[in-house]
């Protein structure tokens, strides 16, 4: 790193964590006592500082990566300096915890962008810092900066097993991934991803070499993401197992992680510790549909162009019966696996509650009518991923669906590390178009915690302050 640019990193550091320490400050201080999740969270992580490692809330889903954290972290603190009392393992001393996630998660952003775009030339430097400001702004993931809740240390986790995987430090990334694994148990899809990633450049190698061979010099280009070349992927991976042997011998630390994950399934019987009765795994299909969504609006500034709408019309009037055919596809996938979770319709405290409310309830005929956003937000999520192989498309989808699918509660949370992978493997932006996510990013954070520290709200019968969050 030039030390111009080292420089530029430094001082955006600082800024990000000032202005961040005054947002803490604002919403601690309008919210003193655990709000939401945090009843469950904040309770149990006191229970850890004072060694209570034996006393467990049987409400709490996740593993306790995120108390043996902050346990490690605020003991020393509270040693060294000497404080005693109340502050100790207070509600605000946790959630500070996650204001260093954040710090942390700005910085594996930028160490990301530079290893994934590190052939970028045309005003790398500002691109490559102001994409990873912009990320780590990402609304659902700042928002829970400021609050005691594990998805802050999860992406965090998840973030630096990947950045291992680049940089090939495999047993260090196996390490990190169980780490990411004690804060939330799907990270182990994501743990796989990173095992997928090898797994994918290995065939990429072993495709490009057999190609050579036959001197066809328009295989030794990336494989086309269309039905046909997962056709002939298929057919090229039953020949080649003897590659996929190799790369495993490299990548055994994540199936030794992944092997020790079912272990802890078959004797936990199950992903969930605590309270299972509302986290149970279907087939939600629709699920997809909305990351697919979500992604689009969140990526607009970044994504969306004119050169790209008239792509997609022109796939249209080429392959009409593709697209017709994915639309009925889709419409069935609606049709019959689109689940409601009771939390969805229950807590009118969350923004996927008006959502739902507001566009899925206007009619019953509505979440028919908007299948066609559908068909092209998944297009223009695949055309964003066209220079890449189709075994990386592979790796990345399969681990897609497995982080969203089994899932029956629309809740945003759930597509942050989706989301995050997805924009970082998107090529590079320029500035003005990266200037305008920040902005969007900055908008949308601005009124989503306006709206927390002012619209309060109390329900029928309660004096509880209640308020509105993602």
């Amino acid at each position: 790193m030039e030390r111009f640019e080292s420089y530029i990193v430094i001082a955006l550091f600082s800024v990000n964590f000032l202005i961040s320490c005054l947002i803490f400050s604002g919403i601690t201080r309008e919210q003193r006592n655990p709000y939401m999740d945090e009843i469950f969270h904040v309770p149990q992580a006191q229970k850890y500082c004072h060694g209570k490692f034996n006393e467990w809330d049987p409400m709490i889903t996740t593993l306790p990566g995120l108390y043996l954290v902050s346990v490690g972290v605020i003991k020393p603190v509270v040693w060294l300096s000497g404080l005693t009392g109340n502050v100790v393992c207070s509600t605000a001393m946790l959630r500070f915890i996650n204001l260093l996630f954040n710090c942390g998660n700005l910085y594996l952003l930028y160490l990301l962008v530079c290893k994934l775009h590190h052939r970028e030339k045309t005003q790398a430097t500002p691109r490559r810092v102001l994409s990873a400001l912009s990320l780590s702004t990402f609304p659902v993931l700042y928002f829970f900066n400021f609050l005691y809740y594990t998805d802050s240390g999860s992406t965090f986790f998840i973030l630096f097993t990947y950045l291992m995987t680049l940089y090939g430090c495999h047993k260090t990334s196996a390490f990190l991934g169980v780490c990411a694994v004690l804060f939330r148990q799907t990270n182990i899809i994501w743990v796989a991803f990173c095992a997928g990633t090898l797994v994918a450049a290995k065939m990429d190698e072993a495709w490009k070499a057999a190609h050579t061979k036959k001197r066809d010099e328009k295989s030794l280009t990336n494989v086309p993401l269309t039905f046909s070349g997962v056709k002939k992927v298929m057919l090229f991976m039953f020949t080649s197992l003897g590659h996929v042997k190799a790369v495993l011998f490299v990548a055994w630390p994540y199936v030794a992680v992944g092997t020790g994950f079912l272990a802890f399934v078959v004797m936990n019987d199950g992903i969930v510790v605590g309270d299972r009765t509302s986290h149970k795994a279907c087939l939600h299909f629709p699920q997809l549909f909305y990351f697919f969504s979500f992604a689009l609006f969140f990526s607009f500034p970044v994504s969306l162009s004119l050169s790209r709408v008239r792509r997609f019309l022109e796939a249209l009037k080429k392959r009409p019966l593709f697209f017709l055919s994915l639309t009925c596809i889709a419409l069935l996938l609606v049709w019959k696996f689109t689940y409601i979770h009771s939390y969805l319709l229950a807590d009118n405290r969350h923004f996927p509650f008006y959502v739902w409310k507001r566009i899925f309830q206007r009619h019953e005929l509505v979440r028919f009518v908007i299948v066609p956003v559908y068909v092209f937000a998944g297009w223009s999520f695949a055309d964003s991923f066209k220079l890449r192989s189709l075994f990386w498309n592979l790796a990345f989808l399969s681990c897609l669906v497995a982080a969203t699918v089994p899932q029956k509660l629309l809740e945003f949370r759930y597509f942050i590390v989706p989301y995050l992978m997805y924009r970082l493997h998107m090529p590079l932006p320029s500035l003005p178009r990266l200037l305008l996510e920040f902005l969007l990013y900055t908008v949308v954070n601005a009124a989503t915690l306006f709206i927390f520290i002012t619209k309060t709200f109390h329900w029928p019968g309660s004096t509880e302050t209640q308020r509105f969050m993602w």
